[in-house]
């Protein structure tokens, strides 16, 4: 439901205001269509550590790219729900897009159902495209700051920059050593098969 209220509101900003008023949008945070799923986004990151509670409970192997994901989107989020930053209604609208999809995923899989592997890659591909466009909002901030009085702190800035091009670098070894890399032992093909 996030995922379509926020991309109703971000179309909507977008077609009527253009990109520039989409990305230094900080109405998202209050606007009747948008506020509250502005605050329940800002919220939900808490819960989402429970997947990773999961991944313990089963067994699983944690990687560093999953808890170092989680840690930082929450902080970051806070941080920027609280300063109400430039850009946030691109990074949520994504946000909720991308985990519309990958729940949705997550929920077919503990239902004991198979998933096809092209859904799994594609949703790391939104990922991917995700953090480029997440870095590709942050520049634009930067460039309009003192332009257009495109709300934000360099912090922010920096700081949202260092996650979203961490995230890039991370979700494409992800990728490329998931569904691209062949290795001569058959590894590789046996952790596929237990996706």
């Amino acid at each position: 439901m996030g995922a379509l209220r926020t991309s109703w509101y971000m179309f909507n900003k977008v077609t009527s205001h253009g990109l520039l008023e989409s990305v230094c949008d900080t109405e998202f945070y209050s606007a009747p269509v948008s506020k509250f799923w502005a605050y329940a986004f800002t919220l939900s990151k808490a819960p989402e550590l429970g997947d990773t509670v999961f991944i313990v409970l089963r067994k699983q192997r944690l990687i560093f790219l999953h808890w170092y994901h989680h840690i930082t989107v929450l902080l970051y989020t806070w941080y920027s729900y609280r300063d109400r930053v430039a850009g946030g209604g691109w990074f949520m609208t994504m946000n909720y897009i991308v985990h519309a999809f990958m729940y949705s995923y997550y929920t077919i899989k503990a239902a004991g159902k198979r998933v096809p592997r092209p859904f799994a890659m594609l949703i790391t591909l939104m990922q991917i495209t995700q953090m480029i466009v997440g870095s590709s909002v942050l520049l634009l901030v930067y460039r309009w700051k003192h332009d257009v009085h495109c709300i934000s702190t360099m912090h922010n800035i920096v700081y949202g920059s260092v996650m979203y091009l961490s995230y890039l670098l991370l979700f494409s070894i992800f990728f490329y050593q998931t569904y691209l890399k062949r290795s001569g032992d058959g590894e590789d093909k046996k952790r596929v098969k237990r996706e």
